[in-house]
């Protein structure tokens, strides 16, 4: 591990210089390409290129996906800069600073900040840039009203225009299972904890509500997806990972399934019955739309934005306390009786979740919304998807 870091102190003044000279090139190209607004709408999402539907990706760069099919990414000739604050592009401030003096119009979509619970010592610096675009743009989308609350508090509260728009889900892609549907598959009760395990507390907190649900009924497993990253080094995080499965007696029932991709994710959630979301002061969680829009009721930690998505017909809510200062793991037992209370009435809850996500969050209408608000700004849309 030292000789990684001093490795990558040693190339740190060359990747300076390369960011600098990246910083440069855009800002000429800025100067040469940009236009003034009014005119038809060319956005740009400040990466070169954005992940494909069929490559792996993750956090602000899924609803990035989502835009560019209806308003393509454009590395020259915008008059639109549409930022992710959870996927800013490496010294966006040089970016923007030239693009807002030609009259090009910045939108920020506003995610969660740092605070001192997850993100520890720095975390002032680390909201700094992101203050300064949330008070440049001329529009914020905020997640959640979650994600507007913390925004206030730590970035200071916004005079210029904003709403709350929740995140989008694609309820034409995200379907629930046909009934019958790998009906041998699925005998007993199958919890999923989606997304990358960023968190290591996330995980085990899922284990130890297997381990308790396992005192009322021995038909349940749990499926674990994505990478495990709460560490430094992959491989301590599965040697810890696998630490708690031993030490909890769980090793026959948890599924280890890996990354997947935004095509290969609704046939996960179908084999599902429960999304368990472990996760603290969640902002406003994709793959909580997700679950909801394939039929699955989530059990969640009353905390972040995710009240604001479940609401009280499509899954159970564990209350916690609620604090800026730290990271609360939702109590184990507490967390299985909600299990059980969905698993009572399982057809119902996951009725409603559908609903839900299809009358609130989906796609279409979250785009629509950018359309509008785009056009206000003056900017001229062109089609529709």
């Amino acid at each position: 591990m030292a000789t990684n870091v001093i490795h990558r102190r040693a190339l740190s003044p060359l990747r300076s210089l390369s960011r600098v000279a990246l910083d440069l090139r855009r800002e000429m190209v800025l100067h040469v390409t940009m236009r003034r607004r009014p005119g038809p709408i060319g956005v740009y999402y400040g990466w070169p290129s954005v992940p494909t539907l069929g490559e792996h990706t993750h956090g602000g760069l899924v609803k990035i996906q989502h835009m560019q099919r209806r308003f393509p990414n454009t590395n020259s000739d915008y008059n639109l800069i549409y930022l992710v604050s959870s996927q800013l592009p490496p010294r966006c401030q040089s970016l923007v600073r030239p693009a807002r003096r030609k009259g090009v119009a910045l939108v920020l979509n506003q995610n969660g900040v740092a605070y001192p619970a997850w993100h520890g010592p720095g975390w002032e610096r680390t909201n700094r840039p992101m203050a300064r675009l949330l008070h440049a743009a001329d529009f914020v989308f905020y997640q959640s009203e979650f994600c507007r609350l913390s925004a206030d508090r730590y970035l200071g509260p916004r005079r210029g225009s904003s709403e709350v728009l929740h995140n989008p889900v694609d309820t034409d892609f995200y379907r629930p299972r046909d009934p019958g549907d790998n009906a041998s598959e699925r005998a007993g009760l199958t919890l999923l904890l989606a997304g990358n395990q960023s968190h290591g507390y996330r995980l085990r907190a899922a284990l130890e509500v297997l381990a308790e649900l396992g005192k009322h009924r021995d038909d349940v497993r749990l499926v674990v997806t994505g990478r495990l990253c709460w560490l430094p080094d992959a491989m301590d995080c599965e040697r810890q990972a696998q630490a708690w499965v031993q030490e909890m007696n769980l090793a026959d029932h948890v599924v280890w399934s890996g990354q997947y991709t935004q095509h290969q994710a609704s046939d996960i959630y179908r084999r599902a019955d429960i999304l368990l979301h472990t996760q603290y002061n969640d902002a406003c969680p994709g793959v909580v739309l997700e679950a909801m829009a394939c039929g699955l009721p989530v059990v969640y930690s009353a905390s972040g934005g995710v009240p604001e998505l479940v609401g009280d017909q499509a899954g159970q809510g564990v209350p916690v306390e609620q604090t800026w200062e730290r990271e609360i793991p939702p109590d184990p037992k507490a967390f299985a009786q909600a299990v059980l209370t969905v698993a009572q009435s399982l057809p119902v809850y996951a009725r409603a979740a559908r609903q839900r996500a299809v009358e609130r969050f989906g796609l279409q209408g979250w785009l629509r919304r950018h359309e509008e608000i785009f056009a206000r700004l003056g900017l001229e849309t062109v089609g529709s998807a």
